[in-house]
Order: C-alpha cells, then structure tokens, then sequence
C-alpha cells in the first residue's frame, strides 16, 4: 500500500526538480538568483489583510520553492520582527539553496529614539543576531542597509558588514534605496553585491543615475513593489477596501485625483495585456526583465495564485511595439510615498 505513496513522492519531486531547472537565473554580483524573487513583507504588515492567514502565506512560499524560485526578501521591520520569524518557519528543511535576503537598520538596537535609523556598527551586531535566530539559519545569504543612515558615514556601516562576512554571519552586502555617491563610497570599502530600491513601469527614478552606476560596477538591481503595491495589476478601482493598517490608504498616489489619473496607467497596461493573452502583472514584470541581465524583481503576495502568476511573467516576450507602448506610459501622479518616507529614499 505504501509503494504508489513513495511513487508518487518521488514524481513530484523529479516535477519539481525539471521546474527548477526551467527557471532562468541571474547574476546579482556573483550571486546567482532565480530572475523573479518573491517579497514576503505583504504577508506580515503594511497592506489589507496580512497576517491575517500565516498558513495561506507559507503555502505560497513552498509554491514558489517548488516553481524555481530560490530569492526571498524580508526585513526585520516587518511586524517588525513576525515577518522574518515567518519565512523562517516556512524555511524549516528547506533551506539549501535559498539565497535568503534581509534588511535592517530601522529599528535601533543602542538606544537611538522610536522611528530614528540606526546603521551603527554596534546597531548591526546586535540586529544580525536578531535576524538570524528569527530566519532559523546560521547565515544570511544578502543583508541590506535598509535606508542610508545620514549619522553614521557609510565606511563604518560597511566595515562592519564586512566584519560579518569574515564571521560567516552574511555573504553578502546589499544597499537599498541609496545614491550614487553612497553606492560607490560603500563599494569601496567592499564590494557591494546588490543594491534594491522601487522601481516599476510608474516609479522609475532609479533610471537616470543609479542603474548607469550599478552597470558600472557590476552591481546587481533589486526592484521593490515591481507591480506599483498592486495597482499595476489593474484589479484596483477603488480604495474602499482599504483597511486602516493598509499603507496605501493615505498614499499620495492612491488617493483624490491621483488616484483617478492614474487608473489611465493600469488601463493602458490592461490593453497590451490583452494583445499579449498575459495579465497586466505579468506584462509589469515581462517589461522589467527587459531591464538589464542583472535584475532581479521581488513581487510580494501572501497568495500561492498570485506567486504562480508572477513566476509565469518570466516566459512572455514581449514585442518592440509593446515594449514602446510600456516605455511611454502616461507619467504617474503623485509621489511613491509621504513626506517622511521621502525624505528617507536618496536619488
């Protein structure tokens, strides 16, 4: 009675295994990835919903271990803290060959006041050990800086980073949302491997002064909310099924007549999404991977429907006409995010 139950193990695993091997990879630095990654924050905190169905949101991480995904990204300011002791329960097992991802430096470890960055190299040690209890693992394949810390020079966050790959603690130093200068002041003192910032069909600052750089110095790109915080997927009309926690709620672009402008964006997206026989999703990450051979998206979702839609997004081509379509998009409304958190993003 148990031998079909063993036969049929062993076929889904060979099934998963040719999925794996399917899927294209890329180079972040020297660090190999699968070309689409999956952000788990959605899962834990900011958006309508999470945390509100942990088992829904491992099944999808397992979903897309099992379609060839090999690239996780969470933050310890997730929850904080729930996120990265989520993904580590998902990982239990699973662990080799997943180049997990995570940030800190938004929560301080030495003192600093509630809501103050904190890149001290004390900060660090303190944070690293934090994140890898919560991951369950004994290292961490891509920690990032999660913004720049304007008190501490980034010579000394780097130097401690680096202090941590002798350790065997990370492998890898990665930026997010930092500058030019930043970037090539952090390189120097060691190699930086990824850097990861917003970046999509309507937030593409990044193109004019940091992916020419990171060309440069063969420095792998990261773009964050790939499909605008979902409003690239077209499925957003309205904001009334916004809850309270949701961030979007008082975001410039999702609120007044922004909001009702850039519906011009998702329906201009939905048409070529038709032409191709694709979902705008997928259309929005089909055009990034047309980016650059270093990048690698992290679409985020707590669904296991939704990982597989992305994932799919890797086998579309799409045409020079409808590449030229999706570069010269309507211009979005509004800025990524408020006041504060602007402040915060270097360009």
């Amino acid at each position: 009675m148990e031998a079909p139950a063993r036969s049929g193990t062993a076929i889904r695993d060979r099934e998963a295994e040719k999925r794996r091997k399917a899927v294209k990879h890329v180079k972040l630095g020297d660090l190999e990835v699968s070309r689409i990654g999956l952000g788990a924050m959605g899962m834990s905190t900011a958006y309508a919903g999470a945390g509100t169905d942990e088992a829904e949101s491992i099944r999808a991480i397992h979903r897309a271990l099992e379609l060839g995904v090999t690239f996780l990204d969470t933050a310890e300011v997730y929850g904080p803290y729930t996120n990265e002791e989520l993904v580590g329960r998902a990982l239990r097992g699973r662990r080799e060959g997943v180049v997990l991802a995570t940030k800190f430096g938004f929560i301080s470890h030495t003192g600093r006041p509630s809501g103050q960055l904190d890149s001290s190299p004390a900060g660090i040690r303190t944070a690293v050990e934090g994140s890898l209890k919560r991951l369950g693992t004994d290292h961490i394949d891509l920690y990032y800086q999660h913004r720049v810390d304007p008190l501490v020079p980034i010579e000394d966050t780097t130097g401690a980073l680096a202090e941590l790959i002798t350790q065997g603690k990370i492998r890898h130093i990665g930026l997010s949302e930092a500058g030019p200068e930043t970037i090539r002041r952090a390189h120097a003192v060691h190699p930086v491997t990824a850097v990861q910032s917003e970046y999509s069909l309507w937030t593409r600052d990044p193109e004019a002064r940091v992916l020419p750089l990171l060309r440069e110095l063969n420095i792998g790109f990261v773009p964050y909310s790939p499909l605008g915080h979902g409003f690239l997927t077209g499925t957003i009309r309205s904001t009334d099924d916004f809850d309270a926690t949701d961030w979007r709620k008082n975001n410039p672009r999702f609120t007044g007549e922004n909001f009702q402008r850039n519906l011009r964006i998702a329906d201009e997206v939905q048409a070529i999404a038709d032409q191709a026989r694709a979902t705008p999703a997928q259309i929005a990450l089909a055009w990034l991977l047309t980016r650059g051979e270093n990048i690698a998206p992290i679409p985020g979702t707590k669904r296991v429907a939704r990982v597989e839609e992305n994932t799919a997004a890797d086998t579309i081509d799409l045409t020079p006409e409808q590449l030229e379509r999706l570069d010269h998009l309507t211009p979005a409304s509004g800025e990524t995010h408020d006041e504060a958190a602007m402040n915060q993003l270097e360009r």
